[in-house]
């Protein structure tokens, strides 16, 4: 009778959760061949690959789509799609990213020396544009892809090839002239003498897009960069809408005709007869604690504009003395309408005539707690790690050297590298683990290392513990900027007449 009263409880009362479940399965039942179905392959990572029936946009039947959620080795997640109907022989193939756009843009640069080099794994996203620089050819944004780069040059070709019959007899000059461009193609392709080095871009506006890094390679080889996105690019990536720049490009001119058509100095005179208590405030800013201004003790707050989504949003900033060096101002943007987030370091005063190189050898764990700033132009390198960082990178910080060093290790383990991935080789997975290996021996102090900092505007520091007195484990030097230098900077432009 125990048994009877503990098996009825059981079979007369389920969940909710039950009863929505077997509604679901009778609905998916009566579906019959639109739900996703399992083929039982998968990848090297064990996840399966799914077909399910869609609309064959070239006969308009119903044909099949086969779909792989995977992740690429020092990538991302993407989704790889391939679809092929079965009564006009239509297929495609395309790649499209898992994860959300980025809150950058990014651009990606390889300098293709050897042959070898043409393997290198590309994903090039629907929103990216690809450049070959000696070859003056460019890729528009079009499907995504996930290819090498000898694939997407061979792709072109056949792109090229495919109407070369026809303009042989109908257009001979043009027909010379691509058979040329092909054959240029070919030598690089080929690496035959005199083609290299050619120089490969990848740029993305919504940061989904990648070229393969192999560890230990020369730095001037790989290079990433993040910029933020202009108007016109938040509206092809569909972020904000054409209506919304116009007006906010309208009421930004409406303020320029407004500010420009006041007398400022007259109507600071009237606001502070109106009100003699407090002091008048022509730059906006407000006080974290008093309505007066304090550029020197506190945080002051101005209103800004997103440059996301182009809503209000504050931005708070605070100037901070460095000793022995010069003042910066640190600057911390959020906005509550999209979440976007920016974190800067600012130095101010005026341009130096030379650039400053700072090189420290690191002998004890205590040397990991200096203090450290450096600027957006600023580039690092540590021989001993065969790590460099060219200038742009982690923008501008300030912080600690082991700080600095514990946010590269973040940064390459979720940008460049991705441990969990089965489908990476065993030499290039044993470099990432020594170089991981040794970044965190330098981290925890456990190995000497010699950091440089070089910087063209002079405005990165290393904290000097024997200040005033020189430090005997610093050198400062001084260095003439290049003329390539004042162009990436703009100096050569400036007029100061």
């Amino acid at each position: 009778m125990a048994a009877d009263e503990e098996q009825k409880p059981q079979d007369l009362f389920t969940s909710v959760g039950e009863q929505a479940q077997e509604v679901d399965d009778q609905e998916t039942n009566v579906a019959g061949s639109n739900e996703v179905r399992q083929t039982g392959a998968e990848d090297a990572e064990g996840h399966p690959v799914q077909e399910i029936e869609s609309l064959c946009m070239n006969c308009h039947k119903n044909g099949i789509t086969r779909m792989l959620l995977t992740k690429i080795p020092y990538f991302r997640e993407i989704i790889l799609m391939s679809f092929e109907c079965t009564h006009c022989g239509f297929k495609n193939s395309e790649i499209q990213p898992a994860a959300q756009i980025a809150e950058k843009g990014s651009r990606y640069v390889l300098k293709l020396e050897t042959k070898e080099d043409f393997n290198r794994q590309v994903v090039k996203s629907e929103t990216a544009s690809v450049r070959f620089s000696e070859l003056d050819i460019e890729i528009p944004p079009k499907r995504g892809q996930l290819s090498n780069i000898e694939g997407l040059l061979e792709e072109m070709i056949e792109d090229l090839e495919s109407d070369q019959p026809a303009r042989e007899t109908m257009q001979p000059e043009i027909y010379q002239k691509i058979k040329e461009v092909i054959t240029k193609i070919r030598s690089f392709i080929n690496a035959e003498p005199n083609t290299l080095p050619l120089t490969f871009t990848i740029d993305d506006p919504a940061g989904n897009s990648w070229i393969e890094y192999l560890p230990g390679e020369p730095s001037h080889k790989w290079a990433m960069y993040e910029y933020s996105r202009t108007a016109e690019q938040n509206v092809f990536l569909g972020l904000i809408s054409a209506d919304d720049v116009a007006r906010h490009q309208q009421e930004e001119l409406a303020n320029k005709k407004n500010a420009t058509s006041k007398n400022i100095s007259s109507s600071l005179n009237k606001s502070s007869e109106k009100d003699d208590e407090h002091n008048p405030r022509a730059t906006g800013f407000i006080s974290d604690e008093t309505e007066i201004e304090n550029f020197e003790n506190e945080v002051q707050t101005f209103q800004a504009t997103c440059s996301s989504c182009f809503q209000p949003c504050s931005t708070h900033m605070k100037t901070v003395n460095i000793p022995h060096f010069k003042d910066v101002i640190l600057m911390s943007t959020v906005c509550d309408h999209c979440g976007y987030k920016s974190n800067e370091v600012k130095t101010g005063g005026e341009i130096p005539p030379r650039g400053k190189k700072i090189t420290l050898k690191i002998t004890d764990p205590e040397d990991l707690a200096r203090d450290i700033l450096k600027s957006e132009t600023c580039g690092l390198s540590i021989p001993e790690l065969n790590l460099d960082l060219t200038p742009g990178t982690l923008g501008g910080r300030f912080t600690t050297i082991e700080g600095l060093l514990t946010q590269v290790a973040e940064e390459l383990n979720s940008r460049v590298f991705s441990q969990s991935s089965d489908s990476m080789d065993e030499a290039t997975k044993s470099r990432w683990t020594s170089f991981f290996a040794r970044l965190q021996d330098a981290i925890d102090g456990k190995i000497p290392f010699t950091i440089i900092v070089e910087d063209p505007l002079a405005s990165s520091y290393i904290q000097n513990v024997y200040a005033p007195d020189n430090d005997p484990n610093m050198t400062i030097e001084e260095f003439e900027r290049s003329f390539q230098q004042n162009e990436d900077l703009g100096l050569n432009d400036m007029k100061t007449d």
